[in-house]
């Protein structure tokens, strides 16, 4: 078992999943307020699956999906599910074989534990529909100091990133991205209250439509 199904799968059991849906909703919550609820939604390292009850819960939202590495993260969002718009699966994105495509693709403080961030995004690239959007989270990133110390804490990869390292991952994978910073004033942590969590987001171009040749004479 690696190390990040092994980290989580821990969490799942002693409370941390639901200390991280207390820490990650505000800054999560303010991202997605502007946004148009999908009618396809997949959540990349949903952890107990607290954001796709959520957005399952919106009559837009016809379908909602959440996957994560750590199957007691999956069998402990599987036993809060209460629509059947709800699905979950234990597997990592790169090498889960999903037909659908979706509308909206959340990541929160998952894509860096990948193996390789750019395979990551290449496979979420590969799941989203023209015009779709990707949004991703983190509070690990190169110019949040405060966090730095996660990497030697977790012993697992983590890969620590900068704005411009993200920005550019997106571009890579075939997204046009842009960024923002969220703070939350009443935060239990300085640096939530002044550096904030970062999100990358980016989306897919639509299919550019095949020349039309007239026909002469």
């Amino acid at each position: 078992m690696d190390g990040v199904k092994r980290t989580f799968n821990a969490w799942a059991k002693n409370g941390r999943a639901e200390k991280m849906e207390r820490e990650h909703s505000y800054s999560v919550l303010r991202r997605l307020e502007s946004v148009e609820v999908p009618r396809r939604f997949l959540d990349v390292g949903c952890g107990n699956g607290w954001l796709v009850r959520r957005m399952a819960s919106s009559p837009e939202c016809q379908k909602a999906v959440g996957i994560d590495k750590s199957p007691k993260m999956i069998q402990n969002a599987k036993k809060r599910a209460y629509s059947a718009k709800e699905s979950y699966v234990a597997t990592d994105v790169e090498s889960w074989r999903h037909r659908g495509k979706f509308d909206l693709v959340f990541s929160m403080e998952a894509l860096y534990y990948a193996d390789s961030v750019d395979e990551a995004l290449a496979a979420i690239y590969r799941l989203m529909a023209p015009g779709a959007t990707l949004i991703c989270g983190t509070d690990f990133y190169r110019e949040n100091e405060a966090t730095r110390w996660w990497a030697g804490e977790m012993k697992i990869t983590m890969h620590l990133m900068s704005r411009a390292q993200w920005r550019g991952a997106l571009r890579r994978a075939g997204l046009e991205p842009s960024t923002r910073t969220i703070t939350n004033p009443d935060g239990s942590k300085k640096w939530k209250r002044s550096v904030g969590t970062l999100f990358v987001s980016g989306t897919k171009p639509h299919a550019v439509p095949a020349p039309h040749h007239n026909k002469q004479g």
